[in-house]
């Protein structure tokens, strides 16, 4: 991959390709990408690049570790000797990274190639599309040694049924693949020969469409998904205004008609 700027020392990778795939990659693999403060550094200063870089067109969130995603919270920080004043701070280093996935300008495609429990799960979740390699577990195990995921249980809520979050927080109990996909936390399941070719073939399918259109539709979704029906579909009608007088609506209308490819502005 080209626009790689960064050494294997890094707790975060960022590659940025010829089709615009900004690839970032946890690069934790002898915490098994525990989430600290180094890898929260890394996974900020990643999503503030990506914001910046006007070839950006969608993120692959992946892993270096051959079996896991990411494993969750550094259990070793949740015993450490400290104030509940700093600990309340670090705290809210977290849902920063989670905020900063869903307000960023292109999609996030998670590509779940290994097990991702607590806060790993949360990350996954937190992505626009998730595609799970056939084998992975998912769950919030935190239960099980006396913690709760307290961080993540509210984007659980947004994705799966009330009774089945009850059932993963209180139980501690992990899911398959398949598991995960009846629940709809991810959105395929491939084997493990078709895993790289397909996060290839829907990162650059993503990244061949409008980026404009893109960062308003993401960001749409975000600001409506608490929303009533009755205000969700206001403020859309604006969203549908704006889009509307965009050069790229104009250009991928033409290019339907006259039936090329189209040549995408980004305005």
């Amino acid at each position: 991959m080209s626009g790689q700027h960064v050494s294997q020392a890094d707790a975060v990778l960022y590659a940025l390709d010829s089709h615009g795939v900004v690839t970032v990659s946890l690069n934790r693999p002898a915490s098994r990408n525990a989430i600290d403060d180094e890898l929260v550094d890394g996974l900020l200063a990643a999503l503030a690049r990506v914001e910046s870089e006007p070839a950006a067109r969608c993120v692959v969130l992946a892993s270096t570790h051959d079996k896991v995603f990411s494993a969750g919270g550094n259990l070793k920080g949740f015993a450490a000797e400290e104030s509940l004043l700093d600990k309340h701070a670090r705290n809210g280093r977290f849902p920063g990274v989670i905020e900063a996935m869903m307000k960023l300008k292109v999609p996030i495609l998670c590509a779940l190639s290994g097990h991702a429990l607590a806060g790993g799960l949360g990350l996954a979740m937190a992505c626009d599309l998730v595609l799970a390699k056939e084998g992975i577990r998912v769950g919030t195990p935190e239960i099980n040694v006396g913690v709760f995921p307290f961080m993540i249980s509210t984007l659980m809520l947004r994705n799966i049924p009330r009774k089945r979050v009850s059932e993963l927080v209180f139980l501690g109990d992990q899911l398959t693949a398949e598991e995960a996909l009846d629940l709809g936390i991810v959105n395929r399941v491939v084997a493990a020969d078709r895993f790289a070719e397909t996060v290839a073939d829907w990162s650059q399918r993503l990244a061949a469409k409008s980026p404009l259109m893109l960062k308003l539709g993401k960001r749409a979704l975000f600001e409506t998904q608490d929303l009533s029906l009755e205000s969700a579909l206001v403020l859309l009608q604006h969203y549908l205004t704006l889009a509307q007088g965009t050069d790229d609506v104009k250009e991928g209308v033409a290019a339907f008609m006259e039936k090329r490819p189209p040549v995408w502005r980004g305005a």
